[in-house]
């Protein structure tokens, strides 16, 4: 039986209320959607949905959902988009800590929070909220991956990646990989070299040397180090990859495949997210693929 779970709506410009809406007879789970109903109601008549709304004024009480309806908890307190959006965020983190049921939060528009605050992403937000350190996990039907480095550019991959940063990252997952269920299902680890074909013995920079020493001094010998571009030609199931920034791992976790999800490790509770982006460019226009967001209910 699948846990219960709140929703966080997200940047509602986007194809979140769609697959909502086209995924309502397929979730079997119990689960609230945290948001504006009023901005579902306008998407709805839009995308000519004859789904029913039904609002409800308790989010804590899963006894009286309407299997037969959408069950929305309003949610549209400040001044603006912004605020609004943080308080959203704030309420279903309040939600899930305090009754350990799973989180799901659709994609936003990271623009609008970064016009504001310092922002990377949920996952290190979230961590902040609680007080946690996070790793974004992401989960696919072939493999695996976790980026040690996320949401930054290029240009300042070198500063994050110094030997006190690397060693503090492998000590934690050590932590978590010991203490999460789900993660302990990953017998296969490889972390990808930094360099091409790992650095050359050191000739091109002694950067993968320390990460591979840093990794054995820290006692995880199931790792593996592989060079990243011949990381992926025979893929074993349930492998984990651990890339050195984001898009190393990203663009052929994406490739290959097709079923995926964000999976944020450290917090309290379970904190899910689609792997895909806002897709304004389809908005309303019943284009959606709703499968991600189907494997994160199903998680």
């Amino acid at each position: 039986m699948q846990k219960n779970k709140y929703v966080f709506l997200g940047e509602t410009n986007s194809i979140n209320i769609e697959i909502i809406l086209k995924s309502f007879s397929i979730i079997k789970n119990k689960y609230i959607v945290i948001g504006s109903i009023n901005e579902i109601k306008n998407y709805k008549k839009k995308f000519k949905s004859n789904i029913e709304i039904n609002e409800i004024f308790d989010p804590y009480d899963f006894d009286n959902l309407n299997p037969k309806k959408l069950n929305v908890f309003n949610s549209n307190i400040g001044r603006n988009k912004y605020e609004k959006m943080i308080n959203q965020i704030s309420l279903s983190n309040k939600l899930a800590k305090e009754t350990g049921f799973d989180l799901v939060t659709m994609p936003i528009d990271k623009s609008l929070f970064k016009k504001s605050q310092k922002f990377n992403g949920l996952t290190e937000y979230f961590g902040k909220l609680n007080r946690k350190k996070t790793i974004m996990m992401m989960v696919g039907e072939v493999f695996s991956i976790i980026p040690i480095t996320t949401h930054i550019s290029i240009k300042s991959l070198k500063s994050y990646l110094t030997k006190k940063k690397i060693n503090l990252f492998f000590k934690h997952f050590y932590n978590l990989q010991s203490s999460d269920f789900f993660l302990k299902k990953y017998k296969k680890i490889n972390v990808l070299c930094l360099n091409p074909h790992c650095g050359e013995g050191g000739t091109y920079s002694k950067d993968d040397i320390n990460i591979n020493n840093l990794i054995y001094k820290n006692g995880f010998k199931s790792f593996t180090q592989l060079s990243s571009d011949s990381a992926f030609k025979n893929i074993k199931k349930n492998t984990l990859y651990i890339s050195c920034y984001h898009d190393q791992a990203l663009i052929p976790f994406k490739i290959i495949n097709k079923k995926s999800l964000n999976y944020t490790l450290g917090l309290d509770y379970r904190r899910i997210s689609p792997a895909h982006g806002t897709a304004k460019n389809i908005k309303f226009k019943n284009k959606a693929d709703n499968s991600s967001y189907i494997a994160c209910m199903e998680f």
